[in-house]
């Protein structure tokens, strides 16, 4: 079922995504060199706590996974890219990071990712990164009034080929609100002009990621970080957006 949220519901989640991207913001300035994954985490708990905000992660038990997930923000390396559990590992120079984080305030949730470079960037890795995002912003601009979910998902998938990417179907964006997930579900490719018509009030978290050189995936033996089946650099950009009548309205903008 899709609940389409008023403006007042729109503003408080606005609250809950202005706060996950001040957060990323302040991990993505803390990730350096010799820096400890859990010294993130930790960061971003004692920031979650000091806001009285809630994890949507903590004790998150989908059907994937071997659960309960115990963190407050995934962390994915080089060619991990979801769902990557926290663990001892100082980062490196030229580590490609992602991190990923959902919290609900007063009831209210949001969702947003991004990917950095730890130290000395390579060109590829830059490249990766910069097609998530072009992707993402493409999807935004899609995310208005009577245009349809596939016209969304198309146009992540149009620059994932501009790029030479390819595009994996079994993870992608979702409807998010009173939970992390909700429908509809959100592909990162599809054909223009089909699916769910957009309507003001719709919140989507939109999530572009890709591998550079295949769209299949494996799991680590923690059950929960996903990677590239074949060792490729991922990278991830997503932003929780609603659908108004003057236009998409990105709710966790940095």
């Amino acid at each position: 079922m899709i609940e389409l949220k008023s403006p007042d519901q729109i503003e408080r989640m606005g609250v809950t995504g202005r706060f996950v991207g001040e957060v990323l913001t302040e991990l993505g300035e803390l990730a350096e060199v010799g820096v400890d994954l859990m010294d993130l985490e930790h960061h971003a708990r004692r920031r979650i706590k000091e806001r009285g905000a809630r994890s949507c992660y903590w004790d998150y038990s989908p059907s994937f996974g071997r659960g309960p997930f115990r963190n407050v923000v995934c962390l994915s390396v080089n060619d991990a890219v979801l769902h990557g559990l926290p663990h001892r590992y100082k980062l490196r120079d030229g580590d490609l990071l992602t991190m990923d984080m959902a919290l609900t305030i007063d009831g209210w949730s949001a969702d947003s990712a991004r990917s950095v470079i730890v130290g000395t960037p390579s060109e590829a890795d830059l490249r990766l990164i910069r097609a998530t995002e072009e992707a993402l912003e493409a999807a935004i601009a899609a995310a208005v009034p009577d245009n349809r979910l596939g016209d969304v998902s198309a146009a992540i998938g149009s620059v994932a080929a501009a790029y030479g990417y390819p595009v994996n179907l079994e993870f992608g964006g979702h409807g998010i609100g009173r939970t992390m997930h909700e429908d509809p579900h959100v592909p990162n490719a599809g054909r223009p002009a089909r699916g769910y018509k957009l309507r003001p009030g719709l919140t989507l978290a939109i999530e572009p990621w890709f591998a550079a050189t295949t769209d299949k995936i494996i799991y680590d033996s923690d059950g929960w970080t996903i990677r590239s089946a074949d060792g490729s650099r991922t990278a991830h950009s997503e932003h929780t957006v609603a659908v108004t009548e003057n236009g998409p309205l990105v709710l966790t903008r940095r």
